[in-house]
């Protein structure tokens, strides 16, 4: 198999346009996935187990009696850990160390402090610091197992302090995979169900008899999985609605180019939606990187995956220089940005949109997607602009802590009173005024 990758020029005229064509992404839902899936929330909100259990058997093949049925006992996530090669889980157990450790920077603490402005003697500001009570985990199951998904998603919340994390996971036909179980284990998940798509992202909104109703749910999911958060956001809180997996390197021809062919089929090999580009101010060595890219796919196990993806969404684009570059990066935002500069430094400054940068020649998106310590869910489709990785900060909500003294009150229920009545909110007025010393 050949593979097809555009070659674009940022000096060519339109350039722009063709750059915004080749990002767009239709992320809708069609009609029928979203009848589906409201039919489907419907379904588990008015019958709750027994909706799951028979959504369960019709799309995952698992005929069960009942709900009971589809919960995994701690044991068996214990024996998938023990049933585990030493090679498997002193890597599984290696990147759950790293993982747990750089998210435990993260962690917020309350905070308060005492107003020192003139009139404000005993008031007390500050902000509390709780974790979310519990959470839903999404895990996909089948042929899409992803342990790493598990760890990602799972530990940051568990370092957060939330007390109870539900997973659920489709076990198509009965089909479980052992790592996933085994990352479980390891991460401390507190109850696991073998249910997914759609209805399994009902019970966890709403609660089933079985399943308690979570605050949150996170991880990725199918086209249905997504529409069902999308519907159940506002109920409780969800993650992200992520898009296609999104790679961009930037290379100053100073790498080795079948490091860079790989590393944009890294990405391809996702998905045919997924998104692999190279800008790169060195002409000769983007012929070079064609030539790799020409030369590897026929190796690869999903090459025809690999090759539709490069051919609908992938791009080698000439730029000026890295300047420019930097200015093309910040416009895509994207999900995985790599750096394999010979001088990379002076540049992470220049970037302001990104999920994750990978800086300099070995630090491949690769790493980060298993074991670096950052968290692998990043955000997609340019919402890097204003979006960032999940976090222990996702698994953790503030709440103001306002103590007014009665000397505070003074000088705070004068404005609140001039402000309120402006808005012609007059019981709002009142109700500070009373407040003030010598107030009828």
């Amino acid at each position: 198999m050949s593979a097809q990758i555009r070659r674009l020029s940022s000096a060519d005229g339109g350039f722009a346009a063709t750059l915004d064509a080749l990002l767009a992404f239709d992320g809708s839902t069609d009609a029928a996935i979203e009848q589906a899936v409201a039919d489907i929330l419907l379904a588990v909100r008015r019958d709750g187990d027994q909706a799951v259990v028979d959504f369960t058997r019709r799309f995952d093949h698992l005929d069960v009696a009942d709900m009971a049925a589809l919960e995994l006992p701690r044991g068996e996530l214990e024996a998938a850990l023990a049933g585990l090669s030493a090679e498997q889980r002193q890597a599984l157990e290696a990147a759950a160390e790293r993982v747990r450790s750089y998210h435990a920077r993260q962690v917020q603490e309350s905070w308060q402090y005492e107003d020192q402005a003139p009139g404000m003697s005993g008031t007390r500001l500050g902000q509390k610091v709780t974790p979310l009570d519990r959470v839903g985990l999404y895990v996909p199951g089948g042929r899409a197992s992803y342990p790493s998904s598990v760890l990602m998603n799972a530990i940051p919340a568990k370092v957060a302090g939330v007390a109870e994390l539900i997973m659920v996971v489709p076990t198509p036909r009965g089909e479980k995979n052992p790592l996933v179980l085994a990352a479980a284990a390891i991460t401390g998940v507190d109850r696991v169900f073998t249910i997914g798509g759609a209805q399994a992202v009902a019970a966890l909104a709403y609660g089933t008899a079985t399943i308690p109703q979570v605050d949150k749910i996170v991880g990725p999911g199918n086209a249905y999985v997504a529409s069902a958060k999308r519907r159940v956001f506002g109920t409780v809180g969800i993650d992200m609605v992520a898009g296609p997996s999104e790679v961009l390197i930037i290379s100053d021809g100073s790498g080795n180019p079948d490091w860079v062919a790989m590393d944009l089929f890294a990405q391809a090999e996702h998905d045919d939606l997924a998104q692999s580009i190279l800008l790169c101010t060195d002409e000769a060595f983007i012929a070079r990187v064609e030539a790799s890219i020409a030369r590897l796919l026929p190796e690869m196990p999903r090459r025809e995956t690999i090759a539709i993806s490069l051919k609908n969404r992938g791009a080698l684009v000439l730029v000026r220089d890295l300047a420019e570059a930097c200015d093309i990066a910040n416009r895509i935002a994207p999900e995985h940005l790599e750096l394999p500069l010979a001088e990379p430094g002076p540049w992470v400054d220049r970037i302001r949109h990104a999920g994750a940068i990978f800086i300099g020649h070995h630090s491949v998106e690769a790493l980060g997607d298993y074991c670096a310590g950052p968290n692998h869910v990043l955000p997609t489709m340019r919402s890097a602009r204003f979006s960032s990785p999940l976090g222990v900060y996702d698994f953790q909500k503030r709440t103001s802590l306002i103590e007014v003294s009665e000397a505070g009150a003074q000088t705070l229920g004068r404005v609140a009173s001039i402000l309120a009545h402006g808005e012609g909110l007059q019981a709002h007025a009142r109700s500070a005024e009373m407040r003030l010393i010598g107030h009828d």
